[in-house]
């Protein structure tokens, strides 16, 4: 027994009085449903100026999300909403975006700086320049074996947050469905704070403190959940104070934020080195970003999760644990078959091959190529970050100022292309035929699922081949501005990544959107240990004979994904036959004549 088959029996043995006063609820709900229905059903299908009361009171429930008549009286200071979040996030996001080029050239001349002292020691004739960490130090962009030693700790730095980020992701949101959004956004933006703090330290002391010490700080990082969890809350944050029909556009607004701020981070990175003359200056402005992140959300915004929603979460997570203590036959010879069970990070991945009813061959091929291709896109991105920005300074002698300004336009390009570019083909090929077939039909016809259509196919496979092509152009630049050109192509298939998801969801049922999407994120958590490590290696192997190649093996992968994209199939989903039927029956068997409802369910 598991414990989605334990939860319908704990809630039974629930205490009755809490059962009854939320059946009450679920009564009054009830009739208030009936009347809205009885309101509906003869309001006329034309117009006569008096359905307005009704069509601003369908607007009105729309708006309102659950659990919004916890905050009835309260003042607009103490009611949560995703606007409070978005100008800190923004900030967050931007300081996010501004260390990425400028943590990687001070790590590139901490260990350069190690490097040449080591070599002076067993070579008293070797002779080199003296590195200075607020400078670009030009010398240390063109040895091999310093650019080997620096893609080899990088990988040290992004596997540990990696590791332990996806250790710490589900126990971080788990947590904060019962304790509240807000101190777990606080805890994540620590993590970040103190490994500004350790960066700060080594930067400012590097004869007492050696580089390597830099791990701690992504220990901090890994611990706290890293980016990821921070970006994970703030969706949770949107998703408990906006009403499901507005949750898609709360979602695109953070996500808006994240790559501008991934944009233009870089940028106020350059024009802050370039102003003062030091790296270390935009550490302690990331620094005092965090800061204001923490206070801010600890003691400016309200919290979306009131003290009632939090005890119904952590009764009914103790009711579930107390229950699972009580089942037999789940320990065997002192093993615990349960922990186990629990250890198998791979038990999600099953809903890429579903069987039974509604589903089929081509279903199955369908989710696994989707996924596959997927993968290879966000694994290809995670792994190619540090190597491009490694690249950029030894072939082509790019400082800071200079790489960062390349990250910014690339972001740039991909930014435009998500809010520009695929709102209007969407527009073009589904908004206007909608908008036609209303006013020839007269009202809204509502569209069914039915699986990815040809536009969605279509770019996914545009927005691979841009990829592929920018990386070929990679291989073969020898020139800043052809390098450039080939990132701005490579950009512009960024529209892929939301297209995939997208497809993914249009394959399941509603109530399995959840469970898809999680099954996704396990890969993209093992992609970001396992392509940094792969790809870093690479280039730390062949950067002093060819270093192109690991673009060759990035636009290799992109040449495998487009060819799959190709055996994917349109109009594919899982046909949920007689489904609502019989579940129905199985809830009247479980319960009986009872009123089941979220608040009885201690959902």
């Amino acid at each position: 027994m598991n414990n989605s088959e334990i939860e319908p029996a704990v809630t039974r043995s629930s205490g009755q009085n809490g059962r009854a006063l939320n059946a009450q609820n679920s009564l009054k709900r009830s009739a208030a449903l009936d009347k809205n229905g009885a309101s509906d059903e003869v309001t006329p299908l034309l117009d006569n100026g008096n359905n307005r009361s009704a069509e601003s009171s369908i607007r009105s429930s729309e708006d309102e999300w659950e659990g919004a008549n916890d905050f009835v009286g309260q003042p607009w200071t103490k009611k949560p909403s995703l606007y409070w979040l978005l100008p800190a996030f923004a900030l967050f996001a931007t300081a996010f975006g501004g260390i990425l080029v400028p943590k990687l050239n001070l790590i590139l001349a901490l260990v350069c700086r190690e490097y040449l002292y080591d070599r002076a020691a067993t070579d008293p004739t070797y002779i080199f320049s003296p590195v200075l960490l607020e400078s670009d130090n030009p010398q240390c962009r063109q040895i091999p074996e310093v650019q080997a030693l620096v893609s080899r700790f990088m990988l040290s730095l992004t596997i540990i947050p990696g590791i332990l980020s996806a250790f710490m992701a589900p126990k971080l949101g788990a947590l904060s469905d019962r304790y509240g959004r807000k101190r777990f956004m606080a805890i994540t933006s620590t993590g970040l704070f103190l490994s500004e703090i350790v960066t700060i330290l080594v930067a400012n002391f590097p004869d007492t403190l050696h580089y390597r010490w830099l791990i701690a700080g992504a220990v901090f990082d890994g611990l706290s959940g890293s980016f990821t969890v921070g970006m994970a809350l703030t969706h949770a944050y949107a998703a408990d104070c906006t009403a499901p029909p507005k949750r898609g556009v709360a979602f695109g607004y953070f996500h808006a934020c994240l790559f501008t701020g991934i944009a233009l981070g870089p940028l106020l990175a350059a024009f802050l080195i370039r102003t003062t003359g030091e790296i270390i200056t935009v550490f302690y402005v990331a620094l005092g970003i965090h800061a204001f992140f923490i206070l801010y959300v600890l003691f400016i915004i309200p919290e979306s999760l009131t003290k009632k929603r939090q005890q119904l979460a952590q009764m009914k997570h103790i009711s579930v644990l107390e229950a699972l203590s009580s089942l037999d036959g789940n320990v065997i010879m002192g093993v615990d078959i349960r922990a186990i069970k629990k250890l198998n990070i791979l038990e999600p991945l099953k809903i890429l091959w579903p069987t039974g009813p509604g589903t089929s061959t081509h279903l199955r091929m369908n989710l696994i190529l989707l996924a596959a291709v997927d993968t290879i896109v966000f694994g290809v991105a995670m792994g190619a970050m540090t190597v491009v920005v490694l690249y950029m300074g030894f072939q082509f002698g790019w400082d800071s100022a200079q790489s960062s300004e390349f990250i910014s336009l690339v972001n740039i390009v991909r930014v435009s292309c998500l809010v520009i570019l695929l709102p209007l083909l969407n527009y073009l090929f589904r908004t206007r035929r909608a908008n036609r077939e209303r006013r020839e039909s007269g009202f809204v016809i509502s569209e069914r699922n039915s699986g990815s259509d040809t536009l969605d196919l279509s770019i996914i496979r545009f927005a691979v081949l841009f990829e592929l092509i920018g990386f070929c152009g990679y291989v073969v630049s020898r020139t800043g501005s052809l390098f450039v050109l080939s990132g701005v192509i490579a950009a512009a298939g960024g529209m892929g990544s939301p297209m995939l998801q997208s497809a993914l969801t249009k394959h399941v049922p509603h109530d399995k959107v959840g469970q898809l999407l999680g099954a996704t994120g396990l890969l993209h958590a093992l992609a970001r240990v396992v392509a940094p490590l792969f790809f870093n290696l690479l280039y730390a192997a062949t950067v002093d004979t060819f270093p192109q190649t690991v673009f060759v093996v990035l636009a290799a992968c992109f040449g495998i994904a487009f060819i799959v994209s190709w055996f994917i199939r349109p109009h594919v989903y899982i046909e949920e036959v007689g489904e609502a039927t019989a579940n129905s029956s199985r809830w009247r068997e479980d319960e009986g004549a009872g009123l089941v409802d979220e608040e009885i369910g201690g959902y």
